[in-house]
């Protein structure tokens, strides 16, 4: 093998890689663009916060079960990180869930997309440079064209503000993702674990405060476990471990503009539907 044989192999390498997390983050996308409707459903049978509540109690029961070892030599400052990533994580399902709950299915798809324009003027911003002259014509376009194709100015509901606010958190997260984690040790389930507990608990004092230790317990159809079910285990635990795990092998505007390919799977999955 010669020098430049050997020398492609990493360049190979960190190309196979670079791909098989784009396509897993396709798959978060696919995941994601049905859970609305999902959701939304949910919605009937439960409040905002105990859909939450429950959605990321199984989340950390079961994360910190598959990732115990890794959770018990986690350093501080990586436990520190993660609880940061989790609270951005919590305000982005806070104003989602509320979002959806007050929107359509497509409507929220269509706006949490943004995210997309979202996430390159966010990493530029803090990499303190000015984001290029396309990038801001594209976001000015992208918003006027999701503005237009929900219905325009006169039609922006609550509903859909609170999912606009959900898209610019959701950028926040992948950049800060990408920058807290940078060189670091933990692993993705370890972080995932640690991030859904900090949902958790910051939904089950909220809920407690609104509804009363009492008020936590529901009296559901399965229809509604099973959507709770379906929410944890794909779109949180599986949704959120692959997230995590890719953006570190790709950039922030990378992953958001796979992740921007939602309302697309939204409108497919209500065709096969």
């Amino acid at each position: 093998m010669d020098v430049f044989e050997s020398a492609s192999i990493p360049a190979r390498r960190s190309l196979t890689s670079s791909f098989s997390a784009d396509l897993a983050v396709l798959g978060v996308a696919f995941v994601w663009g049905a859970s609305y409707p999902v959701a939304k459903s949910a919605l009937f049978y439960a409040p905002v916060l105990i859909l939450i509540l429950y959605r990321f109690l199984i989340t950390t029961i079961f994360m910190a079960v598959v990732a115990r070892h890794e959770i018990a030599s986690i350093s501080w400052g990586d436990c520190i990180r993660g609880l940061v990533l989790g609270t951005i994580l919590f305000s982005i399902f806070i104003a989602e869930t509320y979002g959806v709950a007050s929107t359509s299915a497509m409507n929220t798809a269509m706006i949490i997309s943004l995210c997309v324009i979202f996430t390159p003027i966010i990493d530029y911003g803090l990499s303190g440079r000015l984001p290029p002259t396309g990038i801001l014509a594209s976001a000015a376009i992208s918003c006027i064209g999701v503005g237009l194709l929900t219905g325009g100015i006169g039609k922006f509901s609550p509903g859909d503000a609170l999912v606009l606010g959900a898209a610019i958190l959701r950028a926040i997260m992948v950049v800060s993702t990408k920058r807290l984690l940078a060189g670091r040790q933990i692993s993705s389930a370890a972080l995932t674990a640690i991030q859904g507990s900090a949902v958790a608990t910051l939904t089950f004092v909220l809920a407690v405060a609104q509804f009363g230790i009492y008020g936590l317990t529901v009296k559901a159809t399965p229809q509604f476990w099973g959507a709770v079910a379906f929410l944890s285990l794909f779109c949180t635990i599986g949704a959120f471990y692959i997230q995590n795990a890719a953006v570190r092998k790709s950039t922030p505007t990378r992953v958001g503009l796979l992740m921007g390919t939602e309302p697309f799977l939204v409108s497919s999955s209500r065709t096969f539907s």
